[in-house]
Protein backbone atom coordinates (compact mmCIF):
# COMPACT_ATOMS: atom_id res chain seq x y z
CA UNK A 1 0.00 0.00 0.00
CA UNK A 2 1.12 3.54 -0.59
CA UNK A 3 1.49 5.93 2.34
CA UNK A 4 -1.56 7.86 1.18
CA UNK A 5 -3.69 4.74 1.03
CA UNK A 6 -2.43 3.52 4.37
CA UNK A 7 -3.39 6.79 6.01
CA UNK A 8 -6.96 6.32 4.82
CA UNK A 9 -6.92 2.74 6.04
CA UNK A 10 -5.91 3.63 9.54
CA UNK A 11 -8.12 6.67 10.12
CA UNK A 12 -11.31 4.61 10.07
CA UNK A 13 -9.95 2.31 12.78
CA UNK A 14 -8.21 4.93 14.88
CA UNK A 15 -11.24 7.22 14.92
CA UNK A 16 -10.39 8.51 18.44
CA UNK A 17 -7.29 10.14 17.01
CA UNK A 18 -9.06 11.51 13.95
CA UNK A 19 -12.15 13.10 15.47
CA UNK A 20 -13.70 14.05 18.78
CA UNK A 21 -15.05 11.15 20.79
CA UNK A 22 -18.74 10.96 21.59
CA UNK A 23 -19.73 11.00 25.25
CA UNK A 24 -20.71 7.33 25.06
CA UNK A 25 -17.29 6.38 23.68
CA UNK A 26 -15.47 8.33 26.37
CA UNK A 27 -17.56 6.76 29.14
CA UNK A 28 -17.10 3.27 27.74
CA UNK A 29 -13.35 3.67 27.25
CA UNK A 30 -12.99 5.33 30.63
CA UNK A 31 -14.65 2.34 32.26
CA UNK A 32 -12.15 0.01 30.65
CA UNK A 33 -9.20 2.23 31.50
CA UNK A 34 -10.11 1.98 35.19
CA UNK A 35 -9.95 -1.81 35.14
CA UNK A 36 -6.61 -3.31 36.17
CA UNK A 37 -4.89 -5.51 33.62
CA UNK A 38 -6.17 -9.00 34.43
CA UNK A 39 -4.89 -12.42 33.45
CA UNK A 40 -7.39 -15.25 33.69
CA UNK A 41 -9.22 -13.89 36.73
CA UNK A 42 -12.95 -13.45 36.38
CA UNK A 43 -16.36 -14.66 37.48
CA UNK A 44 -16.08 -17.58 35.04
CA UNK A 45 -12.59 -19.04 35.59
CA UNK A 46 -13.45 -22.46 34.17
CA UNK A 47 -15.17 -21.27 31.01
CA UNK A 48 -18.95 -20.75 30.81
CA UNK A 49 -20.50 -17.77 32.58
CA UNK A 50 -23.32 -18.00 35.08
CA UNK A 51 -25.73 -17.62 32.16
CA UNK A 52 -24.20 -20.62 30.38
CA UNK A 53 -22.21 -18.74 27.74
CA UNK A 54 -18.92 -20.35 26.77
CA UNK A 55 -15.74 -18.76 25.39
CA UNK A 56 -15.10 -21.85 23.27
CA UNK A 57 -16.40 -21.39 19.75
CA UNK A 58 -18.12 -24.25 17.96
CA UNK A 59 -17.69 -23.18 14.33
CA UNK A 60 -15.36 -25.30 12.23
CA UNK A 61 -13.80 -24.70 8.86
CA UNK A 62 -15.68 -26.08 5.89
CA UNK A 63 -15.44 -25.68 2.11
CA UNK A 64 -17.81 -23.05 0.69
CA UNK A 65 -21.08 -24.12 -0.85
CA UNK A 66 -22.27 -20.66 -1.91
CA UNK A 67 -20.79 -18.15 -4.33
CA UNK A 68 -18.87 -15.28 -2.79
CA UNK A 69 -19.74 -11.68 -3.68
CA UNK A 70 -16.68 -9.59 -4.49
CA UNK A 71 -16.41 -6.46 -2.38
CA UNK A 72 -18.41 -5.51 0.72
CA UNK A 73 -21.66 -7.20 1.70
CA UNK A 74 -23.67 -7.03 4.93
CA UNK A 75 -23.89 -10.28 6.85
CA UNK A 76 -27.67 -10.08 7.20
CA UNK A 77 -27.59 -11.95 10.50
CA UNK A 78 -29.20 -9.22 12.63
CA UNK A 79 -31.57 -6.31 12.07
CA UNK A 80 -29.76 -3.76 14.21
CA UNK A 81 -26.15 -4.64 15.01
CA UNK A 82 -24.85 -6.83 12.22
CA UNK A 83 -21.50 -6.87 10.44
CA UNK A 84 -19.86 -7.05 7.05
CA UNK A 85 -17.79 -9.34 4.88
CA UNK A 86 -15.24 -8.05 2.38
CA UNK A 87 -13.87 -10.28 -0.40
CA UNK A 88 -10.90 -8.95 -2.39
CA UNK A 89 -11.18 -8.29 -6.12
CA UNK A 90 -8.54 -10.91 -6.85
CA UNK A 91 -10.50 -13.72 -5.19
CA UNK A 92 -10.42 -17.04 -7.01
CA UNK A 93 -12.76 -19.68 -5.48
CA UNK A 94 -10.18 -22.35 -6.29
CA UNK A 95 -7.56 -20.69 -4.07
CA UNK A 96 -7.83 -20.51 -0.27
CA UNK A 97 -7.18 -17.03 1.10
CA UNK A 98 -6.32 -15.58 4.56
CA UNK A 99 -9.08 -14.13 6.76
CA UNK A 100 -8.83 -11.15 9.10
CA UNK A 101 -11.60 -11.14 11.73
CA UNK A 102 -11.81 -7.56 13.02
CA UNK A 103 -13.30 -6.23 16.27
CA UNK A 104 -14.09 -2.54 16.77
CA UNK A 105 -13.41 -0.33 19.78
CA UNK A 106 -15.91 0.93 22.38
CA UNK A 107 -18.88 2.64 20.75
CA UNK A 108 -17.75 1.50 17.33
CA UNK A 109 -19.26 -0.58 14.54
CA UNK A 110 -18.06 -3.05 11.95
CA UNK A 111 -17.80 -0.32 9.32
CA UNK A 112 -14.94 1.26 11.29
CA UNK A 113 -12.81 -1.25 9.37
CA UNK A 114 -13.86 -0.31 5.84
CA UNK A 115 -10.62 1.60 5.42
CA UNK A 116 -8.82 -1.75 5.46
CA UNK A 117 -10.41 -2.82 2.18
CA UNK A 118 -7.49 -1.55 0.09
CA UNK A 119 -5.10 -3.46 2.34
CA UNK A 120 -7.13 -6.62 1.81
CA UNK A 121 -7.06 -6.16 -1.96
CA UNK A 122 -3.31 -5.57 -1.89
CA UNK A 123 -2.72 -8.72 0.14
CA UNK A 124 -5.43 -10.96 -1.31
CA UNK A 125 -7.18 -11.48 2.02
CA UNK A 126 -10.79 -11.38 3.18
CA UNK A 127 -12.06 -9.32 6.09
CA UNK A 128 -14.93 -10.16 8.45
CA UNK A 129 -16.02 -7.43 10.87
CA UNK A 130 -18.94 -7.74 13.28
CA UNK A 131 -20.79 -5.41 15.61
CA UNK A 132 -20.74 -6.15 19.33
CA UNK A 133 -24.20 -6.93 20.67
CA UNK A 134 -23.96 -3.87 22.94
CA UNK A 135 -21.81 -0.73 23.00
CA UNK A 136 -18.74 -2.91 23.63
CA UNK A 137 -17.84 -6.60 23.89
CA UNK A 138 -19.31 -8.82 26.56
CA UNK A 139 -16.02 -9.85 28.20
CA UNK A 140 -15.08 -6.20 28.66
CA UNK A 141 -18.04 -5.89 31.00
CA UNK A 142 -17.57 -9.20 32.80
CA UNK A 143 -18.34 -12.67 31.48
CA UNK A 144 -18.34 -14.01 27.95
CA UNK A 145 -21.79 -13.80 26.41
CA UNK A 146 -23.74 -13.49 23.16
CA UNK A 147 -20.86 -11.89 21.24
CA UNK A 148 -19.21 -15.31 21.11
CA UNK A 149 -22.33 -16.92 19.64
CA UNK A 150 -22.72 -14.14 17.06
CA UNK A 151 -19.08 -14.44 16.01
CA UNK A 152 -19.63 -18.19 15.63
CA UNK A 153 -22.52 -17.51 13.25
CA UNK A 154 -20.61 -14.84 11.34
CA UNK A 155 -17.65 -17.12 10.76
CA UNK A 156 -19.93 -19.93 9.61
CA UNK A 157 -21.53 -17.46 7.19
CA UNK A 158 -18.04 -16.62 5.89
CA UNK A 159 -16.91 -20.22 5.51
CA UNK A 160 -20.06 -20.98 3.52
CA UNK A 161 -19.11 -18.32 0.96
CA UNK A 162 -15.35 -17.92 0.92
CA UNK A 163 -12.57 -20.45 0.45
CA UNK A 164 -10.65 -19.54 3.61
CA UNK A 165 -7.18 -20.83 4.37
CA UNK A 166 -7.84 -22.55 7.71
CA UNK A 167 -4.17 -22.11 8.70
CA UNK A 168 -4.28 -18.32 8.25
CA UNK A 169 -7.13 -16.86 10.27
CA UNK A 170 -6.31 -13.95 12.58
CA UNK A 171 -8.51 -12.42 15.28
CA UNK A 172 -7.70 -8.74 15.64
CA UNK A 173 -9.07 -5.62 17.23
CA UNK A 174 -8.51 -2.05 18.33
CA UNK A 175 -8.86 -0.80 21.92
CA UNK A 176 -11.75 -2.75 23.52
CA UNK A 177 -11.70 -4.98 20.45
CA UNK A 178 -8.02 -5.68 21.10
CA UNK A 179 -8.72 -6.61 24.71
CA UNK A 180 -11.49 -8.91 23.51
CA UNK A 181 -9.22 -10.54 20.92
CA UNK A 182 -6.62 -11.23 23.63
CA UNK A 183 -9.33 -12.74 25.82
CA UNK A 184 -11.27 -14.83 23.29
CA UNK A 185 -8.43 -15.77 20.94
CA UNK A 186 -6.39 -17.93 23.37
CA UNK A 187 -9.48 -20.04 24.07
CA UNK A 188 -9.78 -20.78 20.36
CA UNK A 189 -6.26 -21.36 19.13
CA UNK A 190 -7.57 -24.23 17.04
CA UNK A 191 -9.43 -21.63 14.95
CA UNK A 192 -7.22 -18.53 15.13
CA UNK A 193 -3.56 -19.07 14.30
CA UNK A 194 -2.71 -15.48 15.26
CA UNK A 195 -4.04 -12.53 17.29
CA UNK A 196 -3.53 -8.83 16.58
CA UNK A 197 -4.13 -6.34 19.40
CA UNK A 198 -3.92 -2.62 18.60
CA UNK A 199 -3.79 -0.65 21.89
CA UNK A 200 -5.38 -3.17 24.28
CA UNK A 201 -6.38 -2.39 27.86
CA UNK A 202 -6.14 -5.87 29.35
CA UNK A 203 -6.43 -9.59 28.65
CA UNK A 204 -8.87 -11.96 30.37
CA UNK A 205 -8.53 -15.37 28.71
CA UNK A 206 -10.30 -18.26 30.43
CA UNK A 207 -8.70 -21.43 31.68
CA UNK A 208 -8.64 -24.39 29.35
CA UNK A 209 -7.07 -22.51 26.45
CA UNK A 210 -6.52 -24.26 23.14
CA UNK A 211 -3.23 -24.05 21.27
CA UNK A 212 -0.74 -21.19 21.33
CA UNK A 213 -1.67 -18.60 18.66
CA UNK A 214 1.10 -16.12 17.93
CA UNK A 215 0.35 -12.58 19.13
CA UNK A 216 1.06 -9.08 17.84
CA UNK A 217 0.57 -6.15 20.24
CA UNK A 218 1.09 -2.46 19.47
CA UNK A 219 0.65 0.53 21.76
CA UNK A 220 1.31 4.27 21.70
CA UNK A 221 3.58 5.66 24.39
CA UNK A 222 1.36 8.76 24.67
CA UNK A 223 -1.95 6.87 24.93
CA UNK A 224 -4.18 8.74 27.40
CA UNK A 225 -7.13 6.34 27.03
CA UNK A 226 -5.53 2.97 27.77
CA UNK A 227 -2.03 3.43 29.26
CA UNK A 228 0.90 1.81 27.50
CA UNK A 229 2.06 0.35 30.82
CA UNK A 230 -0.86 -2.11 30.68
CA UNK A 231 0.62 -3.68 27.58
CA UNK A 232 4.31 -3.24 28.37
CA UNK A 233 4.33 -4.33 32.00
CA UNK A 234 1.46 -6.83 32.27
CA UNK A 235 -0.14 -8.09 29.06
CA UNK A 236 2.97 -8.87 27.02
CA UNK A 237 5.15 -10.28 29.85
CA UNK A 238 2.42 -12.59 31.12
CA UNK A 239 1.61 -13.96 27.67
CA UNK A 240 5.32 -14.59 27.13
CA UNK A 241 5.61 -16.28 30.52
CA UNK A 242 2.73 -18.53 29.49
CA UNK A 243 4.69 -19.65 26.44
CA UNK A 244 3.13 -17.47 23.75
CA UNK A 245 5.28 -15.94 21.02
CA UNK A 246 4.58 -12.19 21.16
CA UNK A 247 5.65 -9.44 18.75
CA UNK A 248 5.44 -6.18 20.72
CA UNK A 249 5.76 -2.76 19.09
CA UNK A 250 5.62 0.64 20.78
CA UNK A 251 5.32 3.86 18.83
CA UNK A 252 5.30 7.55 19.70
CA UNK A 253 1.61 8.39 19.51
CA UNK A 254 -1.74 8.16 21.21
CA UNK A 255 -4.74 5.85 21.09
CA UNK A 256 -4.43 5.04 17.42
CA UNK A 257 -3.03 2.74 14.76
CA UNK A 258 -0.42 4.60 12.70
CA UNK A 259 -0.12 3.53 9.04
CA UNK A 260 3.23 1.83 9.53
CA UNK A 261 1.90 -0.16 12.49
CA UNK A 262 -1.15 -1.35 10.59
CA UNK A 263 1.03 -2.45 7.68
CA UNK A 264 3.50 -4.17 9.98
CA UNK A 265 0.74 -6.11 11.71
CA UNK A 266 -0.82 -7.34 8.47
CA UNK A 267 2.55 -8.32 7.02
CA UNK A 268 3.39 -10.13 10.29
CA UNK A 269 0.11 -12.05 9.99
CA UNK A 270 0.89 -13.15 6.46
CA UNK A 271 4.58 -13.94 7.12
Amino acid sequence: MSGETEGAVIESVSAPGARAWTRREVVAAGFVALLPPIWGCSSDPTGPSAEGWSPFMTVTWRPPTLAAVIGETPLGLADERDGLLYVPASYDPAVAIPLFVALHGAGGRADNWTGFFDACDARGMALLAIDARQVTWDRIQGSFGPDVEFLDRAMGHTFDRVNVDSRRIVLGGFSDGASYALSLGPANGNLFSRIIAFSPGFARPPEGRVGRPRIFVSHGTLDSILPVENAREVIVPVFRDEGYEVEYVEFEGGHEVPPEIGSRALDWFLS
